[in-house]
């Protein structure tokens, strides 16, 4: 290691054996996730922190929403963080860039923990709530078809429990998809054109500065500050984020899931999601659909309802925004 990271909790790992960890850990953006520690990152230092995997007591997502991810305009939309809960009382948040790789972590350590909350306490309080709620519109007794189709899709759901990073980036590919279907092309050429004037300013700055003016110092920060800025948004097209890639992620994303589902799965590949086979499970509980087939056609029209003019609370909404796009890209085929 170039630098030993500084350790949270309360238990330490001994150099040789975090060296390793390190070393073969699986990175998801800044962070990384080992088989003894969770790396975490500092707001410049990506890896910066170590802490034990036996002293994280809850890890879970938090969102902080910009002008732009309201109201759906704009090059600015969500603000993904990592919260991770310490045994010793503390507590970690990372950001990150992309809310995916947050995701995508939070699936790995919970394979690796399958007992640890990956909810903070109140959107577990909100959770059971919501439970409650939906138990109070089921049918007390449902005929033997409608009992078929939901222990079907009850074992299927127990099935994709076994996969939740594969779950989770079949969910974040359809996401990313979207995006970049959606995004305003003149947007990547004003943020580019932003990035570019920054640049100059930087130059200018330097110049400046070598010149003995030290009114440069302020075009050094300014155009620093300007590119470092728009060169973090999802906008500009990277070796990552172009339709290309996107595209390819997204057909290998189902193509993974298909290879461990068995061939009489009840949804196909493309909508093997945990939420979605919950959804459906709802569906014939509250008896609007009786078959397999009958519940995944509500799900559908349930979801081609929900658009930007429909308020529904949190729980419904992370719902709709994992699954969704899973449907949009395939004009609910």
């Amino acid at each position: 290691m170039i630098f030993t990271p500084k350790k949270l909790g309360s238990k330490t790992l001994e150099r040789p054996i975090l060296s390793v960890d390190k070393k073969f850990s699986k990175r998801f953006g800044p962070c990384a996730v080992g088989d003894e520690a969770l790396f975490l990152n500092s707001f410049y230092i990506d890896c910066y922190y170590y802490v034990a995997l036996s002293c994280v007591k809850r890890i879970f997502k938090r969102v902080a929403m910009s002008k732009g991810g309201f109201t759906g305009k704009g090059i600015f939309g969500s603000i993904p963080y990592l919260v991770v809960e310490l045994d010793d009382g503390t507590v970690k948040q990372c950001n990150f860039k992309y809310e995916n790789d947050v995701d995508m972590l939070i699936a790995h350590v919970s394979k690796l923990l399958p007992n640890i909350p990956t909810h903070s306490v109140e959107a577990e309080r909100r959770l059971k709530e919501k439970k409650a709620r939906e138990e109070a519109r089921y049918l007390k007794e449902l005929t033997p078809k409608a009992q078929a189709s939901r222990d079907t899709l009850e074992s299927a759901r127990r099935l994709l429990d076994s996969y939740p990073e594969e779950t989770t980036r079949l969910s974040a590919c359809a996401k990313a998809k979207r995006v970049n279907e959606r995004t305003n092309p003149a947007y990547r050429w004003v943020a580019l054109a932003i990035i570019a004037a920054g640049i100059v300013a930087l130059g200018y700055g330097i110049n400046v500065l070598i010149k003995g003016d030290k009114t440069g110092l302020y075009f050094v920060l300014l155009g620093f500050g300007v590119a470092f800025l728009f060169s973090g948004t999802q906008v500009l097209p990277t070796a990552r984020n172009n339709k290309k890639i996107i595209e390819a992620e997204w057909v290998s994303s189902i193509e993974a899931m298909q290879s461990l589902i068995p061939e009489d799965f009840p949804v196909p590949a493309r909508y093997a999601h945990p939420i979605v086979l919950d959804r459906m499970i709802r569906v014939i509980r509250e008896g609007r659909a009786q078959s397999v087939k009958e519940a995944l056609a509500v799900v559908k029209e349930d979801l081609k309802k929900l658009d930007s003019s429909v308020q529904v609370e949190q729980e419904e909404y992370d719902e709709v925004v994992a699954v969704k796009p899973m449907f949009l890209c395939q004009e609910y085929k």
